[in-house]
């Protein structure tokens, strides 16, 4: 059983040296009873988080791989590798690793152990642990409750960076999935429900980190509207495909 950890990067020079090493050292530590990886996803970067990821691979080069992309966007990255990739299991986090690395045993565990097909992290189950600011937990709860209005679900959290998905499972999928961005997680999610798959949510120890030299990606705002925009769209995707029928 081989299992791959891709961290997609885009422009983190200044955090990645620091949290690739805290991800290896605790898989290290680990010891899974599986064989695993470390995958960096550079996907439009213009700093040096090419450079410092290619460092990282040298210094263990049977465990690291460095996958480029010119053309930046995290769902493009990830649906560009996973659907090509020869592991069992596909995962990804959040570079910040904003969620407690202690939950990758049940994320990998729900589909090992467990037989899922797919999991995901959530930060809004009522077992979940969290740190963030007041405005940006009102806006996923927003999006969440608009999203399962216009589509559907009854998931608590579909962005939340931290999920593992069965390879031939994904491959399935790949096509369905058409946003190059963030909205790459919440297509993921509903196609894989829509088809039948086993899901299963892990609740999550989140904290909404901060870095001296790092700004947050997220504007709120921008976002928000992006994403309404997504959901409609998604909709309308889905009932089209519905019609076809």
């Amino acid at each position: 059983m081989k299992v791959e950890f891709c961290l997609p990067v885009y422009n983190e020079a200044c955090i990645l040296e620091a949290n690739a090493k805290k991800l290896l050292e605790y898989c290290l530590r680990a010891d899974f009873p599986f064989e695993w990886k470390v995958l960096f996803l550079i996907n439009g970067s213009t700093d040096e988080s090419l450079s410092i990821a290619r460092a990282i691979k040298a210094e263990l080069p049977s465990l690291v791989e460095v996958v480029e992309s010119k053309e930046k966007g995290r769902g493009l990255a990830i649906k560009r590798y996973w659907r090509e990739s020869r592991a069992d299991i596909v995962s990804y986090m959040d570079v910040d690793l904003a969620v407690s690395l202690d939950d990758i045993k049940g994320l990998i565990g729900a589909l090992i152990d467990e037989g899922f097909d797919l999991a995901i992290g959530s930060r809004l189950l009522p077992e979940s642990k969290i740190k963030r600011s007041f405005w940006r937990e009102f806006v996923s709860h927003s999006y969440i409750y608009l999203s399962r209005l216009l589509l559907g679900h009854r998931f608590s959290d579909l962005q939340c960076g931290f999920k593992a998905v069965r390879q031939d499972k994904f491959a399935f999928l790949a096509d369905f999935l058409i946003s190059k961005k963030w909205f790459f997680d919440t297509e993921l999610i509903v196609f894989a429900s829509r088809f039948g798959f086993k899901i299963k949510e892990i609740p999550v120890r989140w904290e909404e980190n901060r870095y001296d030299q790092r700004r947050s990606k997220v504007n709120v705002l921008r976002d928000s509207l992006r994403f309404l925009a997504d959901v409609i769209g998604l909709r309308w995707r889905l009932l089209r495909q519905k019609r076809l029928k």
